[in-house]
């Protein structure tokens, strides 16, 4: 399933995402050497919607065509299946972002089995540090995410965006494998297809480059604004849901996207129920328990949050919310550690 490469593959930095089976015949992890040896890995399309991480790599690998490159840089193309489709993952596949290593049991699958092996050649190579590129499809800021409260790990997030998120499931993500190896982060770049995302994460990637190691000291307090996911909003496949359209259980607003990264209020209303429909929504925490009753009520057919709570990649789009989530909860997290 996987195939590894020492040099970029022909027209590599000309195609679009929806291009790439035909230069690759599949998942693809290309080692390109570099004045430091300790590689920076990069992982693009663990959804084949989210391009924005190819069009970044494409824009700093042009940059370095006639030069070796500041660092050593291991790359991984990820769903190149979806990609040529459009999608974040096609029907009957296991999502790229979570079947990584980690210390909760899964099914092994052979994504499982090929994710397993690219984090094991990284951490034969040394990798340095890691970088995982993402899209999302509602309205939201450019963030990082990260999965440890370490120095470095707030150093290398900050370097991307002041707004650093803090989360611990779902598991099978590739940045808490990684985070086993080395400094990691996830980039939010907003929606596909803007250009700001893609120069940010060029940008980011550029720098991350160019880095010959981490600081030690702590991360100074107005260059970070921190936030922990404390809870995953799902809607049971039995709901039927749309946007704006009342015959279905659940009806979310129009400008639901619009409430991401903002503090809603007790009472803030996300939609509409069904008289049919008691429970529209399973909110799990953490620890996997359900806490729906926390932050959501049904009071007259109104779906309405019941405490203070900021939701992040809360999206329009039913397919995504299908395959991922609704959203995640967050709240904001105060230093010390």
């Amino acid at each position: 399933m996987l195939t590894e490469w020492d040099h970029l593959p022909e027209k590599f930095l000309h195609v679009e995402a929806s291009e790439l089976h035909a230069i690759l015949p599949g998942p693809a992890l290309i080692h390109l050497p570099g004045r430091r040896e300790a590689p920076l890995f990069v992982s693009i399309l663990l959804h084949g919607n989210e391009d924005t991480g190819l069009k970044a790599m494409q824009a700093v690998l042009k940059k370095y065509q006639q030069q070796l490159l500041p660092r050593a840089l291991s790359l991984f193309v990820g769903n190149i299946e979806a990609a040529r489709a459009g999608m974040r993952r096609l029907q009957g596949q296991v999502d790229f972002n979570r079947v990584w290593p980690s210390d909760e049991d899964a099914p092994i699958t052979e994504e499982h089995r090929m994710m397993q092996a690219v984090t094991d050649i990284m951490a034969k190579r040394g990798v340095f540090a890691s970088i995982d590129i993402h899209n999302n499809t509602g309205l939201n800021p450019h963030y990082a995410c990260i999965n440890r409260l370490e120095e470095p790990f707030l150093h290398l997030a900050t370097m991307f965006s002041r707004i650093v998120v803090y989360f611990t499931h779902p598991k099978g993500v590739q940045s808490e494998a990684f985070a086993q190896l080395c400094p990691a982060v996830t980039l939010e770049c907003g929606k596909p297809g803007g250009m700001g995302g893609v120069e940010h994460a060029a940008s980011f990637v550029e720098g991350a480059l160019h880095l010959s190691d981490f600081p030690t000291h702590p991360v100074a307090s107005q260059d970070l604004e921190l936030f922990q996911s404390v809870a995953v909003v799902k809607v049971p496949d039995t709901v039927s849901l749309s946007v704006g359209d009342p015959s279905t259980d659940l009806c979310l607003i129009e400008q639901i996207d619009h409430y991401n990264f903002r503090l809603l209020e007790p009472g803030t209303q996300l939609g509409t129920i069904a008289n049919a429909c008691p429970a529209p929504l399973h909110v799990h925490n953490g620890a996997d328990v359900d806490v729906s009753g926390q932050y959501f009520e049904n009071r007259d057919g109104q779906l309405l949050t019941t405490r203070r709570v900021m939701p992040a990649m809360l999206t329009r789009d039913i397919r995504i919310i299908r395959q991922d989530c609704l959203c995640y909860l967050m709240e904001r997290l105060d230093r010390p550690f």
